[in-house]
């Protein structure tokens, strides 16, 4: 296995702990934004399914007509979270995949924003976790669809690093796996500990590619 060298892949720039993504949300009205704000930390703290429209509309200030005004039906609002945050991730994954480097740069690339979103945008990762099949019909289909096209930009950089003979004896799981293990981190990898979001990533992947 060649020990992962320092990334020199030019990284798209991380999406950090600013508000989703930009052409979507530059649309919203204020009172959209604080919507989707407040359901996702509720939904993150409580669940989808145990968040009222009445308990969202309290915590906005709204009555039940003017909520559905604005978000069309909770599970449509479900779906601008997990589509805002797949859609952010899929960017950054396919404008690193054009870029010119290797694929062990571009896997830690991919690692360390991973973990950004880990330490800075926690909620949305937990919601779209956790309630996807809360969606039914066309919209969980489409974000299925979605969420394997994010894991298929790791498969074709793994794809691209075997065919260039950079990456040997990575089990077929790999891409899998790894993305277990920075979900997982969601509860327990402290943003204010002892490592950062990128080192801590490093260090999984350095780990499960078997590198120093």
């Amino acid at each position: 296995m060649t020990a992962a060298p320092e990334p020199t892949v030019p990284a798209p720039e991380p999406t950090g702990p600013g508000p989703g993504l930009a052409a979507v949300r530059a649309a919203r009205t204020e009172t959209q934004a604080k919507i989707i704000a407040v359901a996702t930390e509720l939904f993150a703290e409580q669940g989808y399914h145990a968040t009222g429209v009445a308990e969202l509309g309290r915590a906005v200030g709204l009555g039940a007509g003017a909520l559905y005004h604005h978000i069309g039906s909770k599970e449509e609002l479900l779906l601008t979270i997990v589509r805002a945050h797949l859609e952010d991730v899929l960017a950054f994954g396919t404008l690193l995949l054009a870029a010119e480097g290797t694929a062990v740069a571009k896997l830690h690339e991919l690692a360390r924003e991973h973990m950004r979103l880990v330490a800075h945008r926690r909620t949305e990762l937990l919601v779209m976790l956790r309630e996807l099949d809360s969606l039914t019909g066309q919209r969980r289909a489409d974000m299925l669809a979605l969420r394997d096209a994010v894991e298929d930009v790791w498969n074709q950089v793994v794809r691209r690093g075997v065919e260039a003979g950079e990456l040997t004896d990575l089990d077929p799981m790999f891409v899998k796996v790894v993305l277990g293990a920075m979900n997982y981190s969601l509860f327990w990898f402290q943003p204010d500990g002892s490592e950062t979001p990128e080192q801590m990533a490093d260090r999984i992947l350095n780990m499960l590619l078997k590198t120093p």
